[in-house]
């Protein structure tokens, strides 16, 4: 028995005083309704209309049942609401990575609200981001991928002391408001040095969450141990504001991007590696005439959070041929 459907025919005629008026209310045929009428009061084990009158009345079962009756509806209509509200909620949801600005973000919002979108922001790890699409608890969700073939690239490099004088306060500024290009950092040239030569010792790096996915924590140790630098130089973040306290002050530096590193004011330098830069995919759950596709303005807002830029991939290796983006993100499963 549906008991929700059964309750409602009973709740209808309670308030019509007329099985013909409560199944026009219902959009169901009389003699359905006066079915499920029957198939409740055999449920309960009583009459709930007295029906040996002209006009019906409701029994003193139905009386006592009733305004339990109502309660179980409108819950079941709460419960409704709540899903979707949900639903809507997933619809808009958008998974990006921790390190994006405060102002980009709100770009991605307001851009959505004005086109009637409500878009929720979700800072997750990529393994989340990843989950989130494929569990449905994200709509949208920017993916980690090897650099080459990303439709969008993140150069990454070493976020170190800003140059401030003794007393914290800024150096003078560059004549003409620029400094120049930050110069592209190889990895060798942060190994100690041997012999008489002395130099500073290697200052650690440390790698944020973003950064901490197998294949590029894979290709980060194989360039370090090429570059010839000590085990154990590079390693994982902490809370991201120690991490950041600790670079600033001048203790560690941190494998970040551009965007990220300006917005703290710290001193940036690329790395001259890159395969060692992040990829992204943008991903969506949504599918639109059967193609699963992300819309560009949302696309172009999130490069602009996460400070990449469009890029054509790389030519792949021979005998793998090139996967466009959605079989890319099959390959994630």
């Amino acid at each position: 028995m549906d008991l929700l459907a059964h309750l409602e025919a009973y709740v209808a005629v309670v308030d019509e005083s007329s099985f013909s008026r409560a199944a026009d209310r219902l959009g169901i045929a009389q003699p359905l309704l006066s079915r499920r009428i029957k198939t409740l009061e055999a449920h309960f084990g009583g009459s709930l209309f007295d029906r040996s009158r002209r006009r019906i009345t409701t029994t003193e079962l139905g009386v006592l049942l009733l305004p339990y009756a109502q309660d179980v509806l409108d819950r079941a209509q709460r419960l409704r609401h709540v899903a979707r509200s949900a639903r809507e909620a997933a619809a808009g949801a958008v998974g990006v990575p921790a390190d994006c600005g405060p102002a980009a973000l709100a770009r991605v919002m307001r851009a959505g609200a004005e086109r009637g979108t409500t878009l929720r922001v979700h800072e997750l790890p990529p393994q989340e981001r990843l989950v989130g699409l494929a569990d449905g608890s994200l709509t949208y969700a920017l993916l980690r991928v090897p650099p080459e073939n990303a439709a969008l690239r993140v150069p990454l490099g070493l976020a170190s002391a800003p140059p401030n004088g003794p007393d914290g306060t800024r150096t003078k500024p560059v004549e003409g408001g620029q400094r120049p290009r930050p110069r592209a950092v190889h990895l060798e040239d942060l190994r100690p040095a041997r012999g008489r030569l002395r130099r500073p010792a290697a200052v650690p790096i440390l790698t944020m969450a973003e950064d901490q996915v197998p294949y590029a924590q894979d290709r980060l140790t194989r360039a370090a141990a090429r570059a010839g630098l000590p085990e154990g130089l590079i390693r994982a973040a902490g809370p991201t504001a120690t991490a950041l306290a600790e670079t600033l002050a001048g203790r560690v530096t941190l494998l970040c991007a551009e965007s990220y590193a300006q917005l703290h004011g710290a001193r940036w330098a690329p790395l001259a590696d890159a395969m060692l830069h992040r990829g992204y995919d943008p991903g969506t759950t949504r599918r639109h005439d059967g193609v699963t596709s992300v819309p560009d303005w949302l696309v172009m807002l999130l490069a602009a959070a996460v400070g990449a830029a469009r890029s054509t991939p790389a030519t792949p290796p021979p005998g793998t041929g090139r996967r466009d983006a959605s079989a890319r993100l099959a390959a994630h499963g």
